[in-house]
């Protein structure tokens, strides 16, 4: 793993950060992602059955408990290094946003405490009708659970196919691509309107590095490519920015 220096110097003298994250930042977590999910009684199924209000509808009862034993997967898993690298940098730059694509809760997990959630949360509920959240509702044996306010079905409040990303959340996300360094942190830069947030950092004259394991759609246009799994090249990057700040007081 090979840090650019020019990175290095730009963070050290940054004041606006934005980060997005992706479903390979969870990974090393032991989290799967959504296919790497379907595994066993679960891979007979397609995306659109388990993801979609299609699906839902017409099997409400699977696609909640397809939700509910993900929900338990995630709650065993623990904040890794690199989710942890990540609330550390709140507080080192005066200006620093985290957008994520994942849905399971690690990064507030391991202190990050301002997280604009793009898809949504696999810890939190909704009404299926009238798609308000709702925290509380009477244990009837009902799967799904029924709303308490109009008695319409629950569902994970969570961004299905075919769905459009929720507008508050997406708003502070392009919000935030107006900054010196954007991170693009274990994606694929595949799913949009999210892949499209680091183009518009770079339109904003942001420097856009990508730290992944693997080469993406997004590596080209990237002015660096750091290969490496978050939870190693976070650490380093925060302890080498931290090292060049030194140098600069000096």
């Amino acid at each position: 793993m090979t840090i650019p220096s020019a990175l290095i110097e730009r963070l050290a003298t940054a004041k606006s950060v934005s980060v997005l994250t992706g479903a390979g930042v969870s990974a090393e977590s032991g989290v799967p992602t959504f296919r790497d999910s379907q595994t066993g009684f679960w891979s007979k199924f397609r995306p659109e059955d388990l993801a979609t209000a299609r699906g839902f509808k017409r099997d409400p009862k699977m696609v909640w408990e397809w939700y509910d034993w993900r929900r338990k997967m995630v709650l065993d898993a623990e904040p890794n290094a690199g989710h942890r690298a990540l609330a550390e940098m709140e507080s080192i730059f005066p200006e620093f946003h985290l957008i994520t694509q994942n849905i399971d809760s690690l990064h507030q997990r391991a202190g990050s405490k301002k997280v604009i959630e793009l898809h949504g949360n696999i810890s939190k509920t909704k009404c299926f009708e009238e798609n308000t959240p709702i925290e509380r509702w009477a244990e009837t044996g009902d799967v799904p659970p029924k709303c308490p306010r109009c008695g319409g079905m629950l569902r994970p409040d969570v961004v299905w196919f075919e769905e459009p990303m929720p507008m508050n959340e997406f708003r502070q996300a392009v919000g935030a691509t107006e900054c010196d360094v954007f991170l693009v942190v274990g994606t694929s830069s595949l799913v949009y309107p999210a892949a499209e947030l680091p183009l518009e950092a770079a339109r904003n004259g942001a420097m856009v590095v990508e730290i992944n394991t693997t080469m993406t759609e997004l590596t080209e246009q990237v002015q660096f490519h750091v290969d490496g799994a978050s939870g190693v090249v976070l650490p380093a990057l925060i302890q080498a920015v931290r090292s060049a700040r030194e140098q600069i007081l000096k």
